[in-house]
């Protein structure tokens, strides 16, 4: 309505001073939707007078024929992006909400006693913030009503968009139509209708939500992976939870199943229900289908059981407790059935009733203090095979453990124990040991007098076997290092080491490697090691880059040391490689030392040039004595002159990697030990090969046989988001590197192939894999597996 000339003046101040503080004023007065009782939402299209008669129930229409829900791609895409929320309420000092605006138009109607304000309108309240082509305020029912473009942002960063939104007394959304809610968390709810009930919760009608972007990596629009639809759908913006009525999942815009009851939270955290259910096909156990049901009992606790139905097994259950305490979290899994076992010692299925068979582990960690540390962990099984038979794992040993530490800036001390399950068929459980207890204490102090650092250490071991030696070991160390720069630029490590050993065993003869028994009853030993580092790095110009090269010199002196009158039980697998070359102990754990005096040289050189880097490690070692009966023969230090061991590793970019370690006889360089392991391709399509040959030669220790093995893999991506995959695993030992091995130089151990999609929000794919060797109720054969993961939607 046009206003009289005479009036225009005072119409226009009416109406400044109406927006600037009309939404305070009727957001002091409730709506009179709203005062009809608590459970009540705002009118969709408000008529009459305030306190006229309104329904008992929200507003929210139902239609007759079921509607396609809108769209969920940005309404608005010019609209930018909302501020961050700041933690403002929009209140004054007397608890009165105050609203900014801003527009291009602004009038008043008084016959209707309307105010509108056009053009770029924008409210602000502290963090909420609206913004429309246009806003009503109606100063008879109090209702102001937004329009055009609207985009109303709460305090916790949420966007809601239409084109029509009726705000409350709290400026908040009330009735709203043809609506997008996009959460800050990342999901999005669209919906052909809408209103927000009394105690702040949104309902919908005709409702979508999908957890997916909908704009690609270069910002281009793309239709989501999969979406839920429901008749009726409730946000809970206080507890973060979409709860849906008759909802049914949507892939690729086919609807594929019905959710029942189904509730989300939208910040990325988990609710009670039905998880996707697996589906696998095996040798061993014909049609696998499982189920699992989520229980969220608390933020920091959860429970899931599932279940496993098969075609040729009997069923099985599992369960997983999670739980996440002040101190720290732990969880405990589980699986039971009743099947036949196999026998531990001849892989054969035993006759008779079932057994129970099941499997537990269970691990956590606590920090009781900032210094002191619990963690633990339990694996048990009930049998040898029980784990490779339902593919639960693939490990030959189960580790048992429990560590108290203290941890400080100078100390650190650890009490553990240690118990292992052994699942290879043939070995006697009494065989294997149990370490028990396990201590370790060490000491750093500052030497005031010569510079350097001195390290103390006290160590206990005890060793346990039912059927086999029983060793105790202590021994206390204390070691002295000093690191120097010279005026030429060479770094100059000198070390000292003394230590003291105890050790008692017994029913030494009952260890098949006689390098191993030592003597039994009570022996003691001294030891006292002195040596000398110098490396050298020389920095100069080659090809465009930088190349660093150093020399390094080392030489390491100690007394002859009563080495096989001792057990050995942590140092068998002696072996030369570059890791250990330049090491002052080359064995890898206490009960041997090398000893005598050797030097050993060589080299590192790096290169950097662009987007290229190459690294190179070249040394040998020279025996000053000629007694070496710890060494056995094939290890590369059994004589004066070491093998040579070196490493060489090229990069370029994050595009090619490649390692390669190797091991040359001295007499007449042929490859004792030759490792490749190497990645060519991006993220998504790459190829990766590994390789190992161990041709060593070693007859008089067990545990260093020769071995060669090729392992392989591959992934192509191709339309964006689909894959096809491969890998396998190859033993090429043949029967002159190891007699006990029947295979001819190539015998396929595992292979696999399949496909996959996989995008932000969406992962299924179909695997087929074939297991080669059969051990005893896990059988060889082909396995298949389909397996499907909604992402951003609580589901596994």
């Amino acid at each position: 309505m046009a206003l009289p000339a005479e009036t225009a003046i005072e119409a226009s101040r009416l109406a400044l001073r109406t927006l600037g503080v009309a939404t305070t004023l009727a957001l002091a007065t409730p709506l009179a939707a709203q005062q009809v009782g608590d459970d009540v939402g705002s009118v969709e299209d408000p008529q009459g007078d305030p306190g006229d008669p309104q329904p008992d129930a929200p507003s929210v229409s139902t239609a007759a024929e079921p509607e396609e829900p809108p769209s969920l791609q940005d309404p608005f895409p010019e609209v930018g992006p909302p501020p961050e929320p700041t933690g403002d309420d929009g209140l004054n000092a007397a608890g009165d909400r105050e609203i900014d605006f801003e527009s291009d138009v602004l009038s008043y109607d008084s016959d209707a006693d309307l105010v509108t304000a056009s053009g770029n309108v924008v409210l602000r309240s502290g963090d909420r913030s609206l913004r429309a082509d246009s806003v009503s305020w109606s100063r008879r029912t109090g209702v102001i009503l937004a329009e055009g473009r609207v985009r109303f942002v709460d305090e916790n960063g949420n966007q809601l968009f239409s084109e029509r939104v009726e705000l409350t007394n709290e400026f908040e959304a009330g009735a709203m139509e043809n609506l997008l809610l996009a959460l800050r968390q990342g999901g999005r709810l669209a919906a052909n209708r809408g209103v927000r009930e009394s105690d702040g919760t949104i309902a919908l009608e005709q409702a979508a939500y999908s957890g997916c972007d909908v704009v690609t990596s270069e910002g281009c629009p793309k239709e989501p992976s999969w979406r839920i639809t429901a008749e009726r759908v409730v946000y809970d913006p206080d507890e973060q939870r979409v709860r849906f009525t008759g909802a049914y999942l949507e892939l690729f815009g086919a609807r594929i199943l019905p959710l029942p009851g189904l509730a989300v939270r939208t910040d990325g955290g988990a609710v009670s229900g039905v998880l996707v259910p697996d589906l696998r096909f095996s040798e061993s156990n014909g049609v696998e289908v499982s189920g699992s049901y989520y229980i969220r009992l608390a933020d920091n606790k959860d429970l899931t059981l599932t279940g496993f139905v098969y075609t040729d097994a009997p069923p099985m259950i599992s369960g997983q407790w999670r739980h996440l305490t002040e101190k720290g979290a732990y969880q405990i899994t589980g699986y039971a059935t009743k099947s036949r076992r196999i026998s531990d010692f001849t892989g054969i299925e035993t006759t008779g009733d079932s057994d129970f068979r099941g499997y537990v582990f269970a691990n956590g960690k606590f920090q009781l203090s900032p210094e002191w540390s619990v963690t633990g962990s339990i694996r048990r099984a009930s049998d040898r095979t029980f784990l490779r038979r339902y593919d639960i794992s693939r490990d030959d040993r189960l580790r048992s453990t429990v560590n108290l530490e203290r941890i400080s800036d100078s100390t650190y001390f650890s009490l553990a124990g240690w118990a292992t399950q052994t699942l290879r068929l043939n070995q006697p459980q009494g065989e294997v040991p149990v370490a028990l207890p396990v201590m370790d204490f060490r000491k750093r102090l500052e030497d005031p007098l010569l510079g350097g650092k001195l390290e103390l250490q006290a160590n206990t071991l005890a060793i346990m076997r039912d059927v086999g030696q029983d060793t105790q070991r202590a021994f206390a160390r204390a070691q002295w290092d000093l690191s120097t720069v010279t005026g030429l630029g060479q770094v100059v490590t000198l070390t000292g080491m003394v230590r003291g050993d105890i050790y008692h065993s017994d029913e030494n003869f009952l260890t098949d490697t006689a390098l191993y028994r030592g003597n039994p009853g009570w022996e003691a030993r001294g030891v006292a090691l002195g040596a000398v580092d110098v490396q050298w790095p020389l920095v100069g110009q080659l090809f465009g880059g930088e190349q660093v090269l150093t020399p390094r010199v080392q030489l390491v002196a100690t007394p002859p040391i009563k080495n096989l009158a001792i057990p050995n039980e942590d140092a068998r697998a002696i072996d030369l490689e570059d890791s250990n070359l330049f090491a002052l102990n080359r064995f890898p754990g206490y009960d041997r030392i090398e000893d005598g005096a050797r030097v050993t040289y060589g080299f590192d050189w790096q290169l950097r040039v662009p987007n290229w880097e190459l690294k190179s490690t070249l040394g040998q070692s020279y025996r000053l004595d000629t007694d070496a009966d710890i060494l056995p023969d094939g290890t590369g230090l059994s004589e004066r002159f070491s093998d040579f061991v070196g490493r060489t590793e090229v990069r370029y970019r994050n595009f090619v990697k490649f390692t390669h370690r190797f091991r040359l006889d001295k007499d007449n360089f042929a490859v004792r030990r030759n490792e490749i392991d190497a990645t060519v391709g991006s993220r998504r399509t790459y190829a990766e090969i590994g390789y190992v040959r161990l041709n060593r030669d070693i007859t008089a220790v067990e545990d260093l046989q020769d071995r060669e093995e090729l392992r392989g893999a591959v992934r192509v991506a191709f339309a964006n988001y689909w894959s096809v995959f491969g890998s396998g695993v190859f033993n090429l030992t043949n029967r002159e590197e190891d007699p006990t091995f029947s295979s001819d130089g190539f015998e396929p151990i595992r292979t696999r192939l399949g496909v996959a999609y996989s995008d932000d929000c969406l992962e299924m794919g179909v695997t087929w894999r074939r297991d080669y060797e059969t051990a005893g109720d896990a059988r060889r054969g082909d396995t298949f597996q389909v397996f499907f993961s909604l992402k951003n939607l609580g589901f596994r």
